[in-house]
């Protein structure tokens, strides 16, 4: 039997923002002099969750500058920029099959929920999803009381459903909601990094419409 619920992660997923992160943390290190700079191969080597020890990785130096500030500051240069990235390529796609097929979507990000709002609204894709989850402050702590909270209230069925993003973060919140999970390597990390998981990694959004409506629910 297939899934009945698919957990969709936002930023590097569904939105395409890759280019603009890299360019906003290059922006950012600028500002604050630092002068190391990534491109996107690079770039997606270092990101991941928590963002602090990420920003670490980058080589802020919070003795010098606050990860307060400093997130601040990425964010007040990411959210106006954010308007011009498009959705992922096949992302409208694979939207349409899933809604086809009969399965509820939700959106589960570590964004700040009034940002995604606004991002999904700007894509003109709302009518997609029963629910956006969102969190209420810009540091991206973690998304797994969201996703419990919402499996609980919805009444849904863990192993019925299916988180779908792109980082090792998603896997992680998988497991502690005790869902399935497929990651598309289209986004923040490389293939490399997200098959360490163990998860199933496709290449991109279509790819893992395919795998997910052919597959009996125990095998996704």
């Amino acid at each position: 039997m297939r899934p009945e619920l698919i957990l969709w992660d936002w930023n590097g997923t569904l939105l395409d923002d890759v280019a603009l992160c890299v360019d906003a943390l290059n922006r950012l290190l600028a500002h604050y002099g630092y002068p190391q700079r990534y491109d996107r191969d690079q770039y997606r080597v270092i990101f991941g969750f928590p963002v602090q020890e990420y920003y670490v990785r980058a080589g802020f130096d919070f003795s010098r500058h606050s990860f307060d500030a400093l997130a601040n500051r990425f964010m007040e240069d990411y959210i106006p920029a954010s308007a011009s990235c498009p959705l992922m390529s096949g992302a409208k796609q694979t939207l349409d099959a899933f809604s086809a097929a009969g399965l509820h979507q939700v959106i589960l990000s570590a964004s700040p929920i009034t940002t995604l709002q606004r991002q999904v609204e700007e894509r003109d894709v709302t009518r997609y999803f029963d629910h956006l989850l969102g969190l209420g402050d810009i540091y991206a702590k973690s998304k797994v009381a969201l996703g419990l909270a919402y499996l609980q209230e919805a009444g849904f069925d863990p192993s019925r459903a299916v988180m779908i993003g792109d980082t090792t973060h998603d896997f992680e919140v998988a497991q502690a909601l005790g869902v399935h999970c497929v990651l598309q390597s289209g986004g923040h990390q490389p293939p490399e990094i997200l098959h360490r998981t163990g998860a199933v990694v496709v290449p991109g959004l279509p790819e893992a419409a395919d795998f997910i409506l052919r597959s009996v629910g125990d095998n996704v």
